[in-house]
């Protein structure tokens, strides 16, 4: 019941990340076409990718959370993978974007900055700084990969957004004192952005090719696991034991050695202790598939 609830608010939590998104595209661009602030209207553009990004994130996190099915007998987990994936290209995509515009814009005349673009500036930056942290709590408590790679996105835009506020400042209190020179804050501020929001598209993309790749869980788990099967008192020896992410849930495969003289009632019982042991060791664990192997007196035990 915990787990449904968390999945409803993450959900939640997406749609919330979508109607934003949407929201701050058009006040970013009005406000840059209107008082002509160009790093606004770029944030603005770029802010209309994670539009894109916010709705492919909502619909892997809905595709995610079907049942398994005939076709998919595994589950659908990896599709939030898929999603953050496609998040990741569009962040390299806005790095990319930003730089570009960042460069360019050192060999084009300053433009004269307006208060009121700040004010837009500044409004972007703590509604991002909201939804990063909004999102973000959710994302791990739910370990949900797609709403994570949206709050990623978010700390991306926060990024942005910081680099907007500081270029729009920096050129008002340059018109202000006759510094032009601070004119150039904004395009150096958005390099440096640039370089940020690519390193973020790294990681995240790299996350997302190891879970497709199926990737090892982390060694300290597998012993977790490992540990918990031992628990259970007629298990004499793990042969083998392998997990892997299977988008917001794990999926564990256990071989294990048990008295060859059991009957096979007495094997299908072990392996339902074995099962719950790991899942009751980790709630992420959706399904454990253990396979027993003989074990005879002259072996080795554990």
């Amino acid at each position: 019941m915990q787990e449904q609830d968390m999945g409803k608010r993450a959900m939640v939590s997406a749609w919330i990340s979508l109607i934003s998104n949407i929201l701050l595209t058009g006040i970013k661009i009005i406000a840059g076409l209107l008082f002509n602030s160009k790093v606004l209207v770029a944030d603005g553009v770029h802010n209309a990718g994670d539009v894109i990004a916010s709705a492919t994130a909502l619909g892997a996190m809905r595709i995610s959370s079907q049942p398994p099915d005939e076709d998919h007998p595994y589950g659908h987990g990896k599709a939030e993978v898929i999603g953050a994936s496609v998040v990741a290209v569009i962040l390299f995509g806005a790095g990319i974007f930003i730089g570009f515009h960042s460069i360019a814009a050192l060999f084009k005349p300053t433009p004269q900055e307006h208060i009121l673009a700040l004010v837009a500036a500044v409004i972007s930056l703590l509604w991002k700084q909201w939804l990063y942290i909004y999102t973000i709590r959710i994302g791990r408590a739910a370990n949900s990969q797609g709403l994570i790679a949206t709050a990623k996105d978010h700390l991306a835009d926060v990024y942005a957004s910081g680099a907007a506020v500081l270029g729009i400042g920096l050129g008002l209190i340059g018109e202000h004192w006759g510094i032009s020179i601070l004119s150039y804050g904004d395009p150096i501020a958005g390099f440096v952005v640039a370089l940020l929001v690519l390193k973020l598209a790294w990681e995240m993309g790299r996350e997302s090719i190891d879970v497709l790749m199926e990737k090892a869980i982390a060694p300290e788990k597998i012993e977790s696991y490992t540990a918990a099967a031992l628990g259970v008192a007629e298990v004499q020896r793990i042969d083998r034991i392998r997990a892997r992410e299977h988008g917001h849930y794990i999926i564990v495969d256990i071989r294990a050695s048990v008295d060859a003289s059991l009957t096979i009632q007495q094997g299908h019982d072990i392996i339902r202790l074995i099962k719950r042991a790991v899942m009751k060791q980790e709630p992420r664990v959706y399904e454990v598939l253990v396979h027993l192997n003989p074990w005879y007196p002259d072996d080795h035990p554990r």
